[in-house]
C-alpha cells in the first residue's frame, strides 16, 4: 500500500499551529485533546463531501446522495486514509492506549483525521480545507460504487417487499447479553409474505437487525427468485 505522509499535504503554518498539535493528541494523553476538533472536523468533512456530490451527481436523488456521502465519510474509509497518511506514527496517546495498540485502532485513526480537518479549517479557512479534503478523497470519490449497491440489507428487504405489495418485515429483540459497555444483541426478523424468520447478532440492535435482514434476503432470493 502506498503511503503519503500528512506533511506533504499541509502548509507549514498549519503543521506549526497549536491547533494541529491538539488535533493529533488523543484524550488518553491528558491536557488539551482532539475531541472538540473532531466534532468540528466531522461537520466540515460532511459539508465538503455533500457539496461535491451535489455538484457532480446532478441527477442523483436525495437518498442516493445520502448513501454516497455515508459511504465516503464512514469510519472505515477515514481510517484507510489515515493509514495512508501514516497518522499512527504521529498520534499522541497515553501509556495505556499506546500499550494496547490504540495507534492502530480504526476509531482513533478516523477521529484523528476528522480533528485534523477541523484544525485545517480553523487555521486556513473553508476553501483550503475543501482542497485538502477532496485531495485526500480523490481516489475514493473516483471509485464510488453505484448508489443502489450501497443500500443496506434492511432497505433492500423493505423495497423488495414493497415492490410486491407484501407486509413489511418485523424486528423483535430476542436477547441482550454482555456487560453494559459491551452488549451483544440478538434480533429476530420476521417476514410474513414469503414466510421467513431469521436471527441476527451484533454489538447494537441496528447491526443485529441488518444481519437478520441480510439472511432473510438470502433465503428469499434463493427460494423465490430462481
Amino acid at each position: 500500500m502506498a503511503h503519503w505522509p500528512l506533511e506533504r499535504w499541509l502548509d507549514q503554518d498549519v503543521l506549526d499551529s497549536s491547533l494541529y498539535a491538539e488535533a493529533i493528541t488523543h484524550r488518553s494523553a491528558g491536557g488539551k485533546n482532539n475531541e472538540r476538533l473532531e466534532y468540528l472536523g466531522d461537520a466540515v468533512l460532511g459539508t465538503i463531501i455533500a457539496e461535491h456530490l451535489f455538484r457532480t451527481h446532478t441527477s442523483a436523488k436525495e437518498g442516493d446522495l445520502s448513501r454516497l456521502r455515508a459511504y465516503l465519510v464512514r469510519k472505515e474509509t477515514l481510517a484507510g486514509i489515515a493509514k495512508e497518511l501514516c497518522l499512527s506514527e504521529i498520534i499522541a496517546l497515553g501509556p495505556g492506549e499506546l500499550k494496547s495498540g490504540g495507534h492502530r485502532r480504526d476509531t482513533i485513526l478516523s477521529d484523528t483525521l476528522e480533528a485534523i480537518i477541523g484544525a485545517v479549517y480553523l487555521t486556513k479557512g473553508f476553501e483550503y480545507a475543501k482542497l485538502f479534503v477532496l485531495g485526500l478523497f480523490q481516489s475514493r470519490i473516483a471509485g464510488l460504487p453505484r448508489p443502489e449497491q450501497l443500500k443496506d440489507p434492511k432497505t433492500k428487504l423493505q423495497e423488495y417487499l414493497q415492490a410486491r405489495n407484501l407486509p413489511l418485515p418485523e424486528y423483535r429483540l430476542r436477547e441482550i447479553s454482555g456487560e453494559s459497555h459491551a452488549q451483544h444483541f440478538r434480533m429476530l426478523c420476521y417476514v410474513q409474505g414469503p414466510a421467513v424468520e431469521t436471527v441476527g447478532e451484533g454489538g447494537s440492535k441496528r447491526e443485529a437487525e441488518q444481519q437478520a435482514a441480510s439472511k432473510a434476503l438470502d433465503i428469499i432470493h434463493g427460494k423465490y427468485d430462481d
